[in-house]
């Protein structure tokens, strides 16, 4: 039997990474899976299968095969827009992809952390906690929530779920960016710049959503978590606390209504977190953005993700 006892999906991802650098970082044993090449240098060539989580066939072997004791299920399609566009791609990794996994999962008694999101509310309450109800706006919402019934339905209880928010930081070879260095690169420029005032998240560092996820593994919880940042704030007051921290310009920011987007997807206006569960049982202590930043920068002069 294999040694490893954490298995990671989209180990390839801003999360997947950070929970890579933790593992190695505790001398946990650990299994890095995603669909395709290991794009992340610091996780070694050793520890590192791909699998593709919709083929029945490569997730029987290689959760058969490396037997972990826990499963931290981070892949996903998130790309809210294209998920609303291809409803049927969505379904299949963002749902099916979490059936072949705890299927496998039951059988050898592992349990596994679906990482989910705030869009599974409607955004009409805001500071929602574990036990508000959902009520999904879009297609990927609504895969999530049916993701999340995959567990919630079973009498199969070994199994925990992750909502987060906008999760930032660094990585290395990632698939899309996020809003932090986006906006970062986008101030720097000094071009106009529409951001909506409408919309409220709270951030949250990929470093304390990596932590709060393995905290999970390591005290045995489970159920539904929050872990996200601990202020929530319109996505123009984000920005402009990214420009306040670099020391740039405000003046090319333009205020505009979501409305006038056209995306394909409906947002949520208003989410954030109560994180009073999180913080009880798990210890959890985000960081704010302003605080965040700081780090965010040494990494990326270092190199260092």
């Amino acid at each position: 039997m294999s040694t490893e006892k954490i298995l990671i999906t989209g180990s390839n991802g801003l999360l997947g990474q950070k929970i890579v650098k933790l593992c190695l970082s505790r001398g946990l044993s650990f299994v890095a899976t995603s669909n395709g090449e290991n794009r992340n240098s610091n996780c070694p060539k050793e520890n590192y299968i791909s699998m593709d989580i919709t083929n029945p066939a490569q997730v029987r072997e290689v959760i058969g095969k490396t037997k972990p004791s826990f499963i931290a299920h981070t892949a996903a399609m998130t790309n809210v827009d294209q998920c609303e566009v291809n409803p049927k791609e969505c379904e299949k990794i963002n749902v099916l992809g979490t059936k072949l996994l705890f299927d496998e999962a039951q059988k050898i008694n592992a349990h596994l952390q679906l990482l989910s999101t705030d869009f599974v509310f409607d955004g009409e309450k805001g500071n929602y906690s574990e036990t508000d109800k959902v009520h999904p706006l879009s297609v990927y919402a609504r895969s999530k929530v049916e993701a999340e019934n995959v567990l919630l339905k079973s009498t199969y209880q070994n199994w925990s779920i992750v909502r987060t928010i906008i999760v930032y930081g660094t990585g290395e070879n990632l698939s899309r960016t996020n809003i932090v260095l986006w906006a970062r690169e986008a101030l720097k420029e000094e071009k106009p710049l529409n951001i909506v005032d409408d919309q409220f998240r709270a951030p949250t560092w990929a470093e304390d959503l990596a932590w709060g996820c393995l905290e999970i593994e390591r005290r045995n919880e489970t159920g539904i978590f929050h872990l996200s940042g601990p202020i929530t704030r319109s996505i123009l007051e984000l920005v402009k606390e990214i420009a306040d921290f670099y020391g740039l310009s405000t003046t090319n920011l333009n205020a505009i209504s979501s409305k006038t987007l056209n995306q394909a997807a409906h947002r949520p206006p208003k989410t954030g977190f109560d994180l009073l569960k999180s913080r009880n049982q798990l210890g959890y202590d985000p960081l704010d953005i302003k605080e965040a930043l700081d780090l965010l920068e040494k990494e990326l002069i270092s190199k260092q993700f």
